[in-house]
């Protein structure tokens, strides 16, 4: 075995500043060979599935009647736009009876619903004007039941635990339930810079 193996890297000249060994073509030969044969292969196989599918498709479709058959519409080409068929189709929309689809994501529908919760969490507003009941603000609700504090329920009797089973704990929520979406986080933001830009 010679001193200079083939694992060892080979001494290279850098002082022409370029390389001096020429491309081996035949690593280029059999790349673009077995790139060529995979591509025929992958070619074949993709049109002998899609006969696969077809056949299936049309064995179960079964034969062609006046109902089922292809249509080609390419002859048809474009339908021209007709400004008058479109005005047509934005009064039946604006007409067609409740529920409507919703022509958004759903933000402005969830904003819109927090704001009349708000209203109604914040605001001193009838329930029933006949009866005298009034629904009042959360904030002086809260202070009214801290002051007052919660009715107390009469002591239960409990039945003796059985065996295997543990007293049950209730876990205390994380959160209160409600948080602002992104979408009404944004259009407060924008209109808090709206105001100090007019400051």
């Amino acid at each position: 075995m010679s001193m200079h193996d083939s694992h060892e890297p080979e001494h290279i000249d850098a002082s022409k500043g370029y390389e001096v060994s020429d491309v081996r073509i035949s690593g280029v030969v059999v790349f673009i060979v077995a790139l060529s044969i995979f591509a025929v292969v992958t070619a074949v196989l993709s049109y002998g599935i899609g006969k696969v599918l077809n056949a299936r498709m049309s064995k179960e479709d079964g034969p062609p009647s006046r109902w089922a058959h292809p249509v080609d519409v390419r002859p048809l080409g474009n339908m021209a736009s007709n400004p008058e068929m479109q005005n047509q189709m934005a009064e039946s929309t604006q007409s067609f009876p409740a529920p409507r689809v919703q022509t958004d994501d759903g933000n402005q529908d969830v904003a819109d619903l927090h704001q009349r919760e708000d209203l109604l969490l914040n605001n001193y507003s009838w329930v029933d004007s006949s009866q005298g009941k009034v629904r009042i603000p959360i904030e002086r609700a809260m202070e009214l039941l801290a002051a007052r504090g919660l009715p107390v329920a009469p002591a239960m009797e409990q039945s003796p635990l059985m065996t295997g089973d543990k007293k049950p704990v209730v876990a205390v929520p994380l959160t209160n339930g409600f948080a602002r979406t992104g979408y009404e986080l944004d259009q407060a933001a924008a209109v808090a810079s709206g105001r100090a830009e007019q400051h």
